[in-house]
């Protein structure tokens, strides 16, 4: 049963509906409780309103939310993962579940690093875009051609072998986007984010957040983490804020974390957070392994009890 990999999803994933799989589940309320006095403001207020899409409540949210569904499937399921990853703001979530970082402390990590990336944006308008159907190799050389020192579009999210996100300043996303479906891109579309997250723009966040991490209380992480930055993990502390750090401003490399999660003897994928992106992602990289999105009560205990009897 331990044989599994937890994913925990980044920042997109959120959504109105996002507390009601678990809604009366305890560990789960108190959780929720907990976080909301550790950020000062009431979660549920807030994914009930139009501030749920502003990146400052957003990302520590979605980590809030994602840690009282892991903390509520523990309670029932009591397991160890043998590996786990996170895609982008999720890798934090991974870090509280393996216990490399408390929730109290990466709630204030996960929220100074959101004032850090709005702040980068501030006065230069910037776009992230979906390119579907088009090798992410092509996507990255075509970024190449039409970027500048003023005019910045890079590939930031290698999310499947045929979907890759871009993002960079707000022109340079829009002009792109027919040269995309000229060169074979079935679908080119802007994204409903303003930040241009994984950008060479945010490199200025990077170093602040090393400044902030190399100050705080890291442990060894209980499981394998793969993490963004190269596909790898690390079990020593400095490792692992080298990875965070240039995180913010590296390309997600899912795919290549995916494929070397493959390669290891694990019997399912387990996300485990609000929404169902991420199993979409893992099950057109990996065709072999079956994935779950455990984002309600009823469907951890459908999934646990088949895992065991399979």
């Amino acid at each position: 049963m331990n044989h599994v990999c937890v994913v925990f999803p980044g920042q997109g994933s959120q959504n109105a509906n996002m507390l009601d799989g678990f809604s009366s589940n305890e560990v789960f309320v108190d959780t929720l409780k907990h976080a909301s006095n550790i950020l000062g403001y009431n979660i549920s207020e807030i994914v009930g309103s139009d501030k749920l899409g502003d990146t400052l409540y957003t990302q520590p949210i979605i980590v809030a939310v994602s840690i009282a569904i892991w903390r509520a499937i523990q309670d029932q399921h009591k397991f160890v993962p043998i590996v786990g990853a996170g895609h982008s703001l999720g890798e934090y979530t991974a870090m509280v579940a393996a216990e490399v970082l408390t929730l109290e402390a990466c709630l204030d990590l996960v929220s100074k690093r959101a004032e850090l990336m709005t702040k980068a944006n501030e006065n230069r308008p910037t776009l992230m875009a979906a390119i579907i159907g088009l090798d992410r190799d092509r996507v990255a050389e075509l970024c190449k051609e039409m970027s500048s020192d003023k005019s910045i579009i890079e590939a930031v999210n290698y999310n499947s072998s045929q979907q890759t996100v871009v993002g960079g300043d707000e022109d340079a996303i829009s002009q792109s986007l027919e040269i995309f479906k000229k060169e074979g891109a079935k679908l080119a579309k802007k994204l409903d984010v303003s930040l241009a997250s994984h950008t060479s723009l945010m490199k200025s966040c990077s170093e602040e957040l090393r400044k902030t991490m190399i100050n705080m209380n890291f442990m060894k992480p209980k499981f394998e983490i793969i993490q963004n930055y190269d596909a790898s993990s690390n079990t020593e502390i400095d490792g692992i804020i080298d990875s965070l750090s240039k995180q913010v401003y590296s390309p997600v490399k899912w795919v290549d974390s995916i494929n070397k999660i493959s390669k290891m003897d694990i019997e399912a994928f387990l996300e485990i957070g609000p929404g169902k992106v991420l199993s979409g992602l893992i099950k057109r990289i990996d065709k072999k392994s079956p994935c779950y999105s455990l984002d309600s009560e009823s469907t951890s205990n459908d999934v646990f009890s088949n895992i065991k009897n399979g």
